[in-house]
């Protein structure tokens, strides 16, 4: 589960994908679910069937006594296994790191600026880096493969290793709406057509694993890999455990399902007078529509006599809708 606890951050990184929704915004979210309550964290978790959570924001380390808090909750229901890790600019006093470690958590991942990459052993990050591995924690740096930054980054990995450190974590720079511009003004281009990913991130990523010779982990995930992989698998987990009867689960994860927008008497209608099983309809208050197997409404769509729909969505908590065909 990716928890945003907080979306303010006292960095102003160009490249932060974040969105307008979230971003500098003290809101908090469970994946797609805007969280008004602790319970609905759990059941975010639960949904998706987690293994773990990624505490992130903005930056988590702005709200710390919410951010404890919540790692506290999930250690207490889910128990030592459900493993927490947390991503942070490293803008807090090294006491917070004794605070993050007691409560539980399992794995820090900072993240500094670009401007210290090549003097890091001399940062406030490395001290707190040096901290929390005191601590028994797992600690590491995850930064974004930044075309053309292979020798600062190449200093980055030698002064983690010397430290001692777990690992690097390098991410292909992406393209996302918040900062297009700030990449554009800055000479990055996108990939390809059909890729976020910005063009000659991946080979620096790979230049910098193929010339580091230390024996630290340096990792590198492509943005590919994040959608067709983490989020897809995620996405069918929740898909099994929300799916109604009448729902159809695609192979990606998204769920199909007949639709009739309007008053909640259609779910009457389309039991009463045309005879549609009751475990096969259901009336949606959210979203104002009777919903029922595709594969029934086709069938039903000529007596009904008022628009019906065939639909592709997210089994998300925000649904959000990929297509629609009007039957």
């Amino acid at each position: 589960m990716v928890l945003l606890v907080t979306g303010k951050c006292a960095s102003a990184c160009y490249y932060c994908p974040l969105s307008a929704e979230k971003a500098g915004r003290d809101v908090i979210f469970a994946d797609e679910l805007k969280v008004r309550g602790k319970y609905d964290i759990l059941l975010e978790a639960r949904l998706i069937d987690a293994e773990g959570t990624g505490i992130t924001g903005g930056d988590p380390l702005c709200t710390p006594r919410r951010t404890l808090g919540y790692i506290r909750l999930l250690k207490r229901r889910f128990g030592n296994r459900h493993h927490i890790h947390l991503y942070t600019a490293g803008r807090c006093q090294p006491s917070m790191i004794g605070k993050l470690a007691s409560e539980g958590l399992d794995e820090i991942r900072f993240h500094p600026m670009q401007s210290s990459w090549q003097r890091f052993e001399r940062s406030k990050v490395a001290s707190l880096m040096t901290a929390a591995l005191d601590s028994g924690m797992e600690a590491g740096i995850e930064v974004p493969a930044i075309p053309g930054k292979e020798r600062e980054l190449l200093r980055l990995a030698a002064s983690l290793e010397r430290l001692g450190a777990g690992f690097l974590n390098l991410n292909e720079l992406e393209y996302s709406e918040p900062n297009i511009e700030h990449l554009n003004r800055r000479g990055f281009s996108v990939r390809s057509d059909i890729s976020s990913g910005v063009l000659g991130s991946e080979d620096t990523a790979r230049d910098v694993i193929g010339e580091f010779k230390g024996d630290m982990t340096v990792h590198y995930c492509s943005s590919g890999f994040k959608d067709g992989i983490q989020l897809r698998r995620r996405i069918m987990r929740r898909a099994r455990n929300v799916a109604r009867p009448y729902q159809v689960i695609t192979g990606d994860g998204t769920l199909i399902t007949g639709i009739v927008e309007g008053p909640p008497s259609i779910l009457a209608r389309l039991r009463k007078d045309i005879g549609v099983p009751a475990h096969m309809a259901f009336y949606n208050r959210k979203k104002r529509r009777g919903e029922l197997a595709p594969s029934v409404l086709e069938r039903v769509a000529p007596a009904l006599g008022m628009p019906a729909f065939i639909i592709e969505e997210y089994p998300t908590a925000d649904g959000l809708e990929v297509e629609r065909r009007r039957l």
